[in-house]
């Protein structure tokens, strides 16, 4: 049997059995709706077995409680923008458009999948989500700092960045945009909001004239 572990707790029984895509294709647009249009703590096993049809005996056989179904369900869904990022970014040697393409990747799969950017942004108390080992994304993290390290031999990035500033200012844009996206009802698409938003972050991440000076002078030279 399987075991999974939650940051700062013991190990948890992971179920003994793989669900089946034909359960997560009855199971896990049920939970994001419900997660979406309800606050956190109103939803229950009870609640989603009826909305889905399945029994919670069943709903049990693969998660042991509602948070590990929803932070397992977020896992996969928030898995799938570093896959798509991975595609568009193909070819790309431009960090401005790389970092461009990733803001479009990210809020264009919200829009898709707006259960998923209310659930993880609005729903899900960031007390509890801090105690999964998912809620780090480390291999998002490791996406960008394969990025961040092309950017820094290209010398088209502020070279004095971390990874881990680069990454929280990618989530402040995303916490910020479905937040007003959320507040306003939803009215437009996140994937609009980004030149707004895309333009003012790059001046913080582009490098300095010093910088700029520096590598054309070394061009030169060379």
């Amino acid at each position: 049997m399987k075991k999974r572990t939650r940051k700062n707790e013991g190990p948890v029984q992971h179920p003994e059995a793989e669900i089946s895509d034909r359960l997560k294709e009855r199971l896990y647009p049920v939970v994001l709706e419900l997660f979406s249009k309800n606050d956190f703590y109103r939803v229950n096993l009870r609640e989603i077995s009826r909305e889905s049809g399945l029994s919670t005996s069943t709903i049990y056989r693969y998660f042991s409680s509602k948070e590990e179904l929803l932070f397992t369900i977020l896992n996969e869904k928030l898995s799938e923008i570093r896959e798509l990022v991975r595609v568009h970014i193909q070819g790309l040697e431009n960090t401005r458009e790389i970092l461009r393409k990733i803001l479009w990747v990210t809020m264009d799969f919200y829009d898709r999948n707006p259960g998923v950017a209310i659930t993880s942004f609005i729903t899900v108390p960031m007390r509890t989500w801090m105690r999964e080992e998912s809620f780090i994304r480390k291999e998002e993290r490791r996406v960008l700092a394969d990025i961040v390290k092309a950017a820094r031999r290209r010398a088209d990035i502020d070279l004095s960045l971390e990874v881990r500033e680069i990454f929280d200012i990618y989530y402040m844009i995303c916490y910020r945009a479905i937040y007003t996206w959320y507040y306003h009802g939803m009215r437009w698409r996140l994937v609009d909001t980004i030149p707004g938003y895309f333009d003012r972050v790059w001046r913080m991440l582009a490098p300095p004239d010093g910088q700029r000076k520096s590598r054309r002078a070394g061009g030169r030279r060379g």
